[in-house]
C-alpha cells in the first residue's frame, strides 16, 4: 500500500517537474505572426511613450496653474497618491519579478535557490540610496555654508539654479550705527537679518533635498523602465503583449506623475527638467526597441539574463522603496503643516491608498 501511495505521489510530481524543465527551453519564436507581432510592439511603444510623456508633463505644467504649485495644500494630496504608485511599483510589481528571476529552476540550486538574493540586493539598494542621500545632503551643506561664511549668499542661490523669485531675500547691511538710539535699531536689524539667514538656510536645504530625491527616484525608475521595455519587446505571443501594452501605459502615466511632482519640487531649470522628462519618457519605449532588434537571439530563460534581470530589478526596487516611504511620504506625512491641517491629512492618506491600490491592481496584467 506505501508503496503505491509513493508511486501515485512520483506521478503526481511528474507534471511539475517536466513543467520546470520546459520553462527553461527557448521559446517557440514562430507561436504567432511576426508582421502582427511587430505592429502591436510598434503600437506600445507609441501608447507607452504619449502617456509616459503625458503623465510626467502634467506636474510640470501644473506649476503654472495656482492649485497645483508645490506651496498649495492640494500638492501635498497629489505627492502621496504619487508616492503610493511608487510604493506599490516597489513591492508589488518589481520584487516579485526579481524573486522569480533569481530562484528560477533554471538557475543552479547552489547559491541561487538556497539563499534569498532578491531581498538582500533590495536591502543593499535601500542601505545605499540612505548613505548616498546623506553624503549628498552633507556634501551640499557644506559647499552652501562655505560660501555663506565668506557672504555669498546669493551667489550660492544661482549656483543651486534657483528661480528668480527666490534671489536676493536675504539683504547684509554693514552701515555704522551711531548713539544710543541707533544701537537699538541696529539690534533689531541685526536680529531680523539672522531670522531671515535661518530661513533661507532651512529653505536652501530643503532645495538640495527636493533634488536629490528625484535624481535618485528617476534613477530607480529608469533602470525598472528599461527591463520592462525589453520585456515587452521580446515577447512572442500578441495574447501577452496587448494586455502589456495597456498595462504598462497606465504604469507609466501614474509613475510619470510621481517623478513629475518630484521634479517640480526640486525647482530646476526648465531645460534640465525638460531632460529629466524626456529621459523618463524614452526609457522604455528604448527597451522596447532594443527588444525588438534582440528579440530573434534573446532567451529570457538563460542563466545569465535571469541573474542581470533579477539583480537590476532587486536594486530598482530597493531605490523606490526607500524614497517613497522615506523622502516622499515621511517627510509629507511628519511636515507641520499637514500634521497641524486635518483636511490635507486626510486627503493625502486617501489619495496615499488609491496611488498604491490602482497600481496594485495593474499587477494583474503587467
Amino acid at each position: 500500500m506505501s508503496n503505491s501511495l509513493y508511486f501515485l505521489f512520483v506521478l503526481l510530481l511528474i507534471p511539475y517537474t517536466v513543467a520546470a524543465d520546459c520553462a527553461c527551453d527557448s521559446r517557440d519564436l514562430s507561436s504567432d505572426n511576426k508582421t502582427l507581432k511587430l505592429k502591436f510592439k510598434l503600437g506600445a511603444l507609441c501608447a507607452i511613450l504619449g502617456s509616459g510623456g503625458l503623465g510626467v508633463a502634467l506636474p510640470l505644467v501644473g506649476k503654472r496653474v495656482s492649485f497645483l504649485r508645490p506651496e498649495n495644500d492640494i500638492f501635498f494630496i497629489i505627492k502621496a497618491f504619487a508616492a503610493g504608485v511608487i510604493l506599490a511599483t516597489g513591492f508589488i510589481h518589481i520584487l516579485p519579478e526579481a524573486f522569480e528571476s533569481l530562484s528560477s529552476p533554471c538557475l543552479p540550486e547552489s547559491p541561487w535557490r538556497v539563499f534569498p538574493f532578491a531581498g538582500l540586493v533590495a536591502m543593499a539598494a535601500s542601505i545605499g540610496s540612505l548613505m548616498a542621500d546623506s553624503l549628498a545632503t552633507e556634501h551640499f551643506k557644506k559647499v552652501h555654508f562655505n560660501h555663506a561664511k565668506d557672504g555669498d549668499t546669493t551667489t550660492e542661490l544661482v549656483d543651486l539654479e534657483r528661480s528668480d523669485e527666490h534671489a536676493g531675500h536675504v539683504h547684509v547691511h554693514t552701515h555704522a550705527t551711531h548713539g544710543h538710539a541707533h544701537g537699538h535699531a541696529g539690534l533689531s536689524e541685526a536680529t531680523n537679518e539672522l531670522v531671515d539667514l535661518v530661513a533661507h538656510d532651512q529653505t536652501l536645504l530643503d532645495l538640495i533635498r527636493h533634488r536629490i530625491t528625484a535624481q535618485v527616484l528617476e534613477l530607480g525608475i529608469l533602470v525598472h523602465s528599461i527591463i520592462i521595455g525589453i520585456s515587452l519587446g521580446t515577447s512572442q505571443r500578441v495574447d501577452i503583449i496587448k494586455p502589456l501594452m495597456v498595462a504598462l501605459s497606465f504604469h507609466q502615466f501614474f509613475e510619470g506623475i510621481g517623478l513629475g511632482g518630484c521634479i517640480s519640487q526640486a525647482e530646476f531649470k526648465s531645460r534640465a527638467m525638460a531632460t529629466m522628462a524626456l529621459f523618463f519618457s524614452l526609457t522604455t519605449p528604448v527597451g522596447i526597441a532594443i527588444g525588438i532588434a534582440i528579440s530573434g537571439v534573446y532567451d529570457e530563460n538563460s542563466p545569465r539574463a535571469l541573474i542581470i534581470q533579477g539583480m537590476f530589478e532587486s536594486a530598482a526596487a530597493g531605490i523606490l522603496i526607500y524614497m517613497a516611504l522615506v523622502d516622499l511620504l515621511a517627510a509629507d506625512f511628519m511636515h507641520p503643516r499637514m500634521q497641524n491641517n486635518s483636511r490635507i491629512r486626510l486627503g493625502s492618506h486617501i489619495s496615499l491608498l488609491l496611488g498604491a491600490a490602482c497600481m496594485s491592481v495593474l499587477a494583474k496584467w503587467a
